[in-house]
């Protein structure tokens, strides 16, 4: 069974420092995506990296203030978010793309359960 599983989490004040871990069961497909949804949006994209070279790929509202890397060894996905702010506030997903292109839900097959991140003002 694939299995993601999203840690790091939490409430922080504008400005602050999160990070999100993600802990996969396999690297069956070579990338993984962090995506994001506030309560009445639609699910949208943040940042994706590749096992294989470790290539990644940000979101315009998020470049430059969030990394993600990986632990091949680990098989975990980090995203390393700073300088956060109150629009950043979502529920945060782990998922393993498959097919299409890397920015769209779609692309994705399996996703974690979601992880609360807030960020006050």
């Amino acid at each position: 069974q694939v299995q993601l599983v999203e840690s790091g989490g939490g409430s922080v004040q504008a400005g602050g420092s999160l990070r999100l871990s993600c802990a996969a069961s396999d690297r069956a497909t070579n990338i993984v995506g962090w995506f994001r949804q506030a309560p009445g949006k639609e699910r949208e994209f943040v940042a994706a990296v590749t096992w294989s070279g470790g290539f990644t790929y940000y979101a315009d509202s998020v470049k430059g203030r969030f990394t993600i890397s990986r632990d091949n060894a680990k098989i975990t996905v980090l995203l390393q978010m700073n300088s956060l702010k109150p629009e950043d506030t979502a529920v945060y997903y782990c998922a393993r793309y498959y097919a299409g292109g890397v920015y769209y839900t779609a692309s994705y097959d399996y996703w974690g359960q979601g992880i609360q991140v807030t960020v006050s003002s």
